[in-house]
Formats: structure tokens, sequence, C-alpha cells
């Protein structure tokens, strides 16, 4: 059973860019962030600077606009100047494009519909969803540009070594990509991934003091049939991703995501895994950089082959079925343990970005059990007790 969760810090959750890490890294006190007010609305926006603060996280009010900008970074930091918050901003914007390019040529009939916004001292984000198409009864693409301010004991956090500064805020600035897709046919798997980054300024107080920056994310795949060569696909590109950096990476991050995304009162995994990793700052920034980068591209292969077979397969009402009460199994994770989620629902952001990861249709019977050696039962057995699939 996994280790019980830590501390963190947190804003809010939509489509959550920046989960909440449950299991920190044995060489560093855990800080996992989750700015989602990326996905919050604003009606009647006051020409005024509005700040929103949650837990002590201050982060400004959005505002819609009618058309995308070349990049939501601040004038300060360059609009393109080859820093890591300008090449991961560009890299999260071609990996939107590239993804939805992708599902709607899959899905043949939807297509995503978008929202932007901005802030008024930066950042923004575009939020891209696709419902009741053909092949995807729900996918969404999100990303997003943060600035905001936090509290000094995160940084402290963040950094253990830093005893000697006085209490100050902090600035930050995080940047992800996000994305669920729920497709329509049971045979054809339900798919999660993110991959962020986060960086601290110097505190106002201390304007000496080092910057401080880490990577996060992962791949998972969510089916609620078993097709073992489409698991092995799923897995050996996240593996391929990973051995390309580091052949530690992909053991020490699969272990990592099937201990992430377990449902404690179920004492079951929401899927079958694949990778997840947070507060990565152990290597060479540009290198991590890379990585996020490999990672995020491998999205397409790594799921695309698998919807592509799977998305005309007959189904039963009974096939449907069960991919409803598994369906139900995501939305408990989402709703009782994605610490980005609940924080959201608590905190008054907007319902709908906060719940876009959530599918159109769910079911939840009483004490249903499938039969033993059928192939709901090999699923569930699945989730209950991980497996190495390569």
């Amino acid at each position: 059973m996994p280790p019980p969760p830590t501390a963190a810090l947190s804003s809010s959750s939509s489509l959550c860019l920046f989960p909440f890490s449950s299991y920190s890294s044995p060489k560093k006190t855990q800080l996992g962030f989750c700015p989602s007010f990326p996905f919050t609305r604003l009606t009647n926006v006051t020409p005024t600077r509005r700040l929103m603060t949650c837990s002590a996280v201050s982060i400004e009010k959005e505002t819609l606009i009618s058309h995308r900008p070349h990049s939501f970074l601040r004038e300060t930091d360059g609009l393109d100047d080859g820093s890591v918050r300008s090449r991961f901003q560009r890299m999260i914007m071609e990996v939107q494009d590239s993804v939805c390019g992708a599902l709607e040529t899959v899905d043949g009939a939807g297509k995503f519909k978008e929202d932007s916004w901005t802030r008024p001292g930066g950042g923004g984000g575009i939020s891209r969803v696709l419902q009741d198409g053909d092949v995807f009864e729900k996918a969404g693409v999100n990303i997003s540009v943060v600035y905001g301010v936090m509290p000094p004991e995160a940084y402290r956090a963040a950094k253990a070594n830093v005893t000697d500064q006085k209490p100050g805020p902090v600035p930050f600035f995080a940047a992800g990509i996000s994305s669920v897709l729920h497709p329509k046919n049971p045979f054809a798997p339900t798919l999660h991934f993110n991959y962020r980054y986060f960086e601290t300024d110097a505190p106002k107080d201390a304007p000496g003091a080092p910057r401080q920056w880490w990577f996060g994310g992962g791949t998972d795949l969510t089916p609620s049939y078993i097709f073992e060569e489409d698991v092995k696909h799923f897995h050996s590109i996240q593996k391929k991703a990973c051995d390309k950096f580091d052949p530690s990476f992909y053991p020490r991050f699969k272990k990592w995501c099937d201990d992430y995304f377990y449902i404690k009162h179920r004492d079951e995994r929401r899927g079958l895994g694949g990778i997840f990793f947070d507060d990565l700052n152990d290597n060479d920034q540009e290198m991590l950089l890379s990585f996020a980068t490999e990672c995020a591209n491998s999205v397409v292969p790594a799921y695309v082959p698998i919807v592509e077979k799977r998305k005309n397969t007959p189904f039963t009402e009974s096939h449907k079925a069960w991919q409803q009460l598994r369906r139900g199994r995501y939305i408990e994770f989402n709703l009782v343990y994605d610490r980005g989620t609940t924080f959201g629902l608590k905190t008054g952001g907007r319902i709908e970005s906060i719940l876009v990861s959530l599918p159109l249709t769910a079911r939840w019977e009483y004490d249903h059990k499938p039969e033993e050696g059928s192939e709901e039962w090999k699923l569930l057995d699945a989730c209950m007790n991980p497996k190495e699939w390569i």
C-alpha cells in the first residue's frame, strides 16, 4: 500500500497542470504546485488588477481574449530569448497543436473549441475541448503560463539550506500542458498526460538568493479492457523516451505513477500506469528540458495507434456498462484524491474548468463484482496488482 501523502502547496485546479505529488522524492522536500486559475473564467472584468489569494498564493484573475497571442511571457522575460521559460512555453504550444491535430484526424468529425485568456501582469493560457465527436466523447488539451507569489515557507521547502533569509514573498513562474482524453468505444483507453516547469525568483527581500526550478509530469493509460499488445506498446514508448536520458528513469517513474494514481478506498489503481515524476531538478536543467520535451512529443505515437486500432471495434451494452463503471473510478480519484481538483472546488474556481477532465458519462452499481476470470476481472486485478508490462 502506498505511503501517506506529503504536504504540498496549492492554488487551485482544473484540468490540473500542476497536480500535487503525493509521493515525494527521497532526496528532497516535496513542493507540489497546481495553478488552475488558468481555466477559471472571469466575467464582467474591471480594468483594475484583481488578485485571488488561496493558501497565501496570489495569482491574478484572467480575462478572455479573442485571439491567441504569440507568447504569454512578460516583456521583461523576453518573448523568445532562448531561456528555459521561453523554450518550455514554445514546446507546450507546439505539443498542444500537434496533439489536437492528431486527435481531430483520428476523430474525423469533432473539432476543438478554443478559449484563450491573459492576465494583466503576464501569463495566460489556451483551453481546447472536443466534445461529442465520432471517436472522442470528451477530450481536453490545455496549456497555461502563470506568474504569482508564494509564501516564504514554500521557498524554504524548495531550498532546505535557506535559513538566514527574512520572511518575504517569493515570486514564481509556472508553465505546463495537461490533457485528458475519453474515447467513446470501451475498447479504446482513456489517456492523461501533463508536463510542467516551475521556477522561483529570488525573494523580494533577498535579491541575491539563488533561483529554484524543477520539472514535473507524466503520461498514464486507463483502459477498460486489457489488450496486452496495446499496453506493451504504450509502456515501450514511455521506456524509450526515458532510456534516451537515463535507464533508471523508466522503472523509477513507472513505480511513482503506480503509487500516485492509487484509489485508497478501493485498494486499486486508476489504470495501468505509465510514468510520473515531480520536483525533478537533480539533473542538468538542459537535459531535463529535453527529457520533458521528449516525453511530451511521445504522447501521439504512444496513444494514437491504439485508438486507431480500437475505435471501431464492435461492442455490446455490457462492454459499455463496464466502461462506465471504470469511468466512475476515474471520477472518484479526481474528486477524492487529486488535491488540485479538490482545492479548486473549495476555493470557488470556475466549476466547468475544474471538472473539464471528467467524462461526460459514468456509472455506479451497488457492490458490483466482475466474474472471476472474465476480461473485466482481469482489468480489475491488474489495477489492484500493478504489473511490469515490458
